[in-house]
């Protein structure tokens, strides 16, 4: 039987740290994925600063599931020495916060190159980030993003594979598959199934890339979670809203009979994301473990 941890993107409740870890709290969530701290990336505060999150997450009960980190989310033509200690920096915050997981990317694309002309750029530059991320208790989790080399699938394994390491690993989002046009299940997850460790959790449409409640696109996440749980997957699920342009949310309150008394639009699209995810999860027969 898996075991699914449920995590989430707080910063897309509120900016505010105090809001994020009040709505977690209202909803038995005791893991965030920290990305956005009080308006500002976790990865821009000071080691010190840093120590004082720590101490108001620990406060509030509430556990760092990532680091929702913005490392190789840069043009792969784009300097790359202050990135490199960015990220340096954000393996000392992650010993602070008690944290094995950094999300990680593989570097945009320039606009109407392909992206195999880039591929030695990009596992240079990965092979610096094992380098430095070896005397330390983190994996790093490369995420598929819509226009960076690793966007498909394929190129996803080609990253993971070539850096051929036991702390390098898969974060998969399903809903970005389904904007690069690539199919969701089984398509993409046979690629990435023997690497996966990290799963967020979020869905698209093909006709228009915008992102839906999970369950209510084309990410197959239904059946793509009854998989995993076959699998005996043991890991986190991350709730990733994306709903801000969201336009059927009054129709799908409804039609979900979801009672959402509250008037903050971040937190309403965070209760109806987390609704969905916990419908499939009923449907599938999987008790979430907060």
């Amino acid at each position: 039987m898996a075991r699914f941890k449920i995590s989430a993107f707080a910063d897309e409740i509120d900016e505010k740290l105090e809001v994020q870890l009040r709505v977690l709290k209202e909803n038995n969530i005791k893991y965030m994925e920290v990305r956005g701290v009080d308006g500002e990336s976790v990865v821009n505060y000071t080691l010190e600063e840093v120590s004082e999150i720590k101490k108001r997450l620990d406060a509030e009960g509430i556990s760092v599931s990532a680091i929702g980190s913005p490392i190789g989310k840069i043009g792969i033509d784009e300097a790359f020495e202050p990135h490199l200690k960015l990220f340096k920096h954000t393996l000392e915050i992650a010993k602070i916060l008690e944290c094995k997981y950094i999300r990680m990317f593989s570097f945009y694309i320039p606009k109407g190159q392909i992206a195999e002309k880039c591929r030695q750029a990009v596992m240079n530059r990965w092979s610096l980030f094992v380098d430095a991320a070896t005397k330390h208790d983190v994996v790093l989790l490369h995420e598929n993003e819509k226009g960076i080399y690793g966007d498909t699938a394929e190129r996803c394994k080609d990253i993971l594979e070539t850096m051929n390491c036991n702390f390098v690993k898969a974060t998969f989002d399903p809903a970005n598959f389904v904007q690069c046009d690539q199919k969701v299940f089984p398509e993409a997850y046979e690629l990435l199934k023997n690497h996966l460790e990290y799963i967020h959790i979020k869905d698209a449409l093909f006709s228009d890339h915008s992102v839906v409640p999970s369950g209510y696109g084309d990410g197959n996440i239904k059946s793509f979670l009854k998989e995993v749980n076959n699998i005996n997957y043991e890991g986190f699920l991350s709730i990733e809203p994306h709903l801000g342009n969201f336009k059927g949310f009054a129709e799908l309150e409804n039609k979900m009979n979801l009672n959402m008394n509250v008037s903050h639009e971040g937190e309403k699209n965070f209760l109806l994301a987390k609704n969905a995810l916990y419908k499939i999860l009923e449907e599938i027969g999987v008790e979430a473990y907060e």
